[in-house]
């Protein structure tokens, strides 16, 4: 079991880093407007969201895909992929809401689970895909750089909500908490590790990208899975706020990042075995298209 002071970690609680001289913050995990509360947790994720949209509809004929149908595809993904991460949270922690149906809705205090947000979204863009007669895979190749960037800025959210922090250690890069009666403890900064994680994955998609690297679409979002399952996995085992699967002792979000890793090494090895060629791309099919009909109309 944890110490207690794991469960009565507040908001104000002094953070420090060692590798950095001990450098001490104090972020505060709000601030008000016209006398009402802004929550730091979701102005990050709502900058994350922003990005990612800018970069995703300016590449997103990189892909075949106008930018304006990506715009239309978040407006609808945005809220409800938000509404996902919230109830996978919620139903696995229900024992948290029972008493309180009301605090479900509370979003700005932290408690969204990344795996119910993706369900979430790839779902919506099941639909969306098939209303506006775009390939499921293609979108999610180009969607895919828009979820790292929000995960890349969304995990600090939990920096400022002191959480999602992992077990006590002495690592050379701990992360130190001290709450206002002077207790400390020294922990895993598991937010930073996720974050950096992504980072890695980020840059190197957009340099496979950018390379051609990219034989055949749905390739880039088996490759982000991939990534994430294997960085997630790890990552979960040193968490201190797991949600667990009942009274089993398995950690959720770990289990699914390893069934993500099998099931998409397997599709990424059965792929590379295939013949790929180049006119399958939707963004060729797309330019081969227009430029047909350009030519039609000489």
């Amino acid at each position: 079991m944890f110490p207690v002071l794991f469960e009565t970690i507040q908001r104000d609680s002094v953070i420090s880093f060692p590798l950095l001289g001990n450098l001490s913050l104090n972020p505060p995990s709000c601030f008000t407007v016209f006398g009402r509360p802004i929550y730091l947790y979701g102005v990050v994720i709502a900058l994350g969201f922003a990005l990612a949209i800018l970069y995703c509809s300016k590449h997103a004929p990189d892909f075949g895909i106008a930018g304006d149908d990506f715009v239309d595809l978040m407006l609808w993904l945005t809220p409800l992929s938000i509404v996902g991460a919230r109830l996978y949270f919620v139903i696995f922690r229900w024992s948290d809401y029972a008493a309180d149906p009301r605090q479900i809705f509370a979003v700005w205090e932290g408690g969204l689970a990344i795996y119910g947000g993706i369900l979430a979204g790839v779902l919506v863009i099941v639909f969306v895909c098939r209303h506006k007669k775009i390939p499921v895979p293609a979108m999610l190749d180009l969607a895919v750089f828009g979820l790292l960037i929000g995960q890349i800025l969304g995990r600090w959210g939990n920096f400022f909500n002191r959480e999602a922090f992992g077990a006590e250690t002495e690592i050379f890069c701990r992360m130190g908490l001290t709450d206002p009666a002077g207790n400390s403890i020294y922990v895993h900064p598991t937010f930073l590790y996720e974050s950096l994680w992504n980072l890695i994955g980020l840059l190197f998609l957009i340099r496979f990208s950018r390379q051609g690297k990219r034989r055949y679409d749905g390739q880039c979002a088996m490759l982000y899975f991939f990534w994430y399952g294997l960085g997630r996995a790890w990552i979960e085992g040193l968490r201190s706020d797991s949600l667990y699967l009942g009274s089993t002792g398995i950690r959720v979000s770990q289990l699914v990042s390893l069934v993500l890793v099998v099931l998409m090494g397997l599709l990424l090895l059965r792929q590379s075995r295939k013949a790929h060629p180049p006119e399958a791309l939707f963004v060729n099919r797309v330019k081969e298209k227009a430029e047909n009909t350009s030519k039609g109309g000489e």
